[in-house]
């Protein structure tokens, strides 16, 4: 077979360090947590908005518990698809919870590419149509593309560069947010009916997106140097990273804005932040480093989506097809998750794209861990109560989440659960398919053989 007709996925083993790997996964994180989803979360859960990332934080921390088992006992470059593999086998299960996970990782990297556009335009005074996030967001997808077919060295490198100076940036933000600000108090006695149950677990549903990174990590897999150890250790840091960054980064927001301004400048809340705090120059340094951040997580989010459609389609779980171009599955899959990235970047809504996402993600992620209790605990040495209390806690702010968006904005609700139907329906009739194919294969492969 040709070079150019060899369509087999190449994966270079070893070929990302532990820092690496650590900022591959926070620059998913960082990216689209602290930058979009503050004011999102304050709007839901008012002034409570700070504790509630702290309670994403004890939701993720259980629930990266089975990703770290099994990426110790299987690395691989599939990560989330050959965990779902593992513990379910070639059937819809395997592939319906895959997909979601690859639609919530496309969704993300929409969700960057807003907060991106969102971000930079307030050096110009703000976009009140909305035109210029979009081709923003599109332009950054677009050049997110083209670094990722350069492969993994520069993909680690630009990354990394782009981590440092992002964490940096975000920590002095925070610090210096909290140093001038005229009171630390943040009054959570009295936080209305935004604060109830529902309120507070559905800002905490949209918390959990800014810790789901973590994933990333999951999904490079054996690329990873000696993944039995930095696999696990690199989304243990990253967790731990994330939750000292968003304390600091939550509560010099809540200190610096009124809730009603954090609400009102929900898009792009840490510049309005800095402006009152430290002026023009205090707003510059902001935008600056949210778009190093946004910039640097659609880096990762795509390098590491595309590689677990592309062990999907190897699988054969999904189906695949090349449209005449050349090169490898793994190239095709990442052309495909950007097109989808670029549609949803121009047509959505930065609440909407969360919505979508922290459903699908939810969703999957039960599974994750329904498949360690049930069927691969014994295989990874897992601690039963672990697992169940991550299914329990999803279980929680899922249905909080779906409540007040069942009350607020119903479609989104609509749409995300006719696009499980969907991919319920096609993944099943393709799998029947497949299953008849390769049937029909045997079947004639075994009478030639008699022939």
């Amino acid at each position: 077979m040709s070079r150019g007709k060899d369509r087999t996925t190449r994966y270079k083993e070893g070929s990302l360090t532990l820092t690496g790997t650590v900022m591959l996964g926070t620059g998913v994180m960082i990216g689209a947590g602290i930058f979009a989803l503050t004011g999102q979360m304050a709007q839901m859960t008012g002034v409570l908005f700070p504790l509630a990332f702290l309670a994403a934080a004890v939701i993720v921390s259980f629930s990266s518990y089975s990703y770290v088992k099994i990426s110790n006992a299987w690395p691989s470059a599939g990560g989330i698809g050959m965990y779902l593999y593992k513990a379910y086998g070639n059937r819809l299960p395997t592939a319906f919870n895959a997909l979601l996970m690859y639609f919530s990782m496309v969704i993300a990297q929409s969700f960057l590419a807003r907060t991106f556009g969102s971000y930079t335009m307030q050096l110009f005074g703000g976009d009140e149509s909305g035109r210029m996030v979009s081709i923003l967001g599109v332009s950054l997808i677009l050049a997110a593309f083209l670094i990722n077919l350069l492969g993994n060295r520069m993909i680690q490198g630009v990354a990394s560069f782009i981590g440092i100076l992002k964490i940096g940036g975000i920590l002095i933000f925070g610090v210096v947010g909290v140093w001038i600000a005229d009171s630390l108090a943040v009054d959570f006695s009295n936080p209305g009916e935004a604060g109830t149950a529902g309120n507070f677990l559905g800002a905490t549903a949209l918390g959990i997106l800014a810790f789901k990174g973590f994933t990333t990590i999951a999904n490079s897999g054996s690329e990873v140097q000696d993944p039995h150890r930095n696999v696990s250790r690199a989304i243990v840091i990253s967790i731990a990273a994330c939750v000292v960054i968003y304390t600091l980064v939550g509560f010099a927001v809540a200190s610096n804005l009124s809730l009603a301004e954090i609400i009102k400048t929900q898009d792009y809340s840490l510049a309005a932040a800095a402006r009152p705090a430290l002026g023009d120059y205090g707003l510059w340094f902001t935008v600056a480093i949210a778009m190093m951040a946004t910039a640097g997580g659609i880096l990762a989010s795509i390098f590491a989506v595309s590689r677990m459609l592309a062990m999907l389609t190897e699988m054969k779980l999904v189906p695949h097809r090349h449209f005449g171009m050349p090169g490898s599955i793994q190239k095709h899959t990442l052309v495909y998750t950007v097109v989808l990235g670029l549609v949803l970047t121009a047509f959505f809504d930065l609440s909407r794209i969360a919505a979508l996402g922290i459903v699908f993600y939810l969703v999957m992620d039960i599974a994750i861990h329904w498949g360690v209790l049930r069927y691969l605990r014994d295989d990874v040495k897992a601690r039963a109560w672990v697992p169940a209390t991550a299914i329990v806690l999803d279980l929680l702010v899922l249905g909080g989440f779906v409540w007040v968006k069942l009350n607020t904005d119903p479609f989104v609700i609509g749409v995300a659960v006719a696009t499980m139907i969907v991919i319920a329906v096609s993944g099943q009739l393709f799998l029947k398919r497949a299953a008849a194919a390769e049937k029909n294969g045997h079947e004639e492969s075994h009478a030639h053989g008699h022939q």
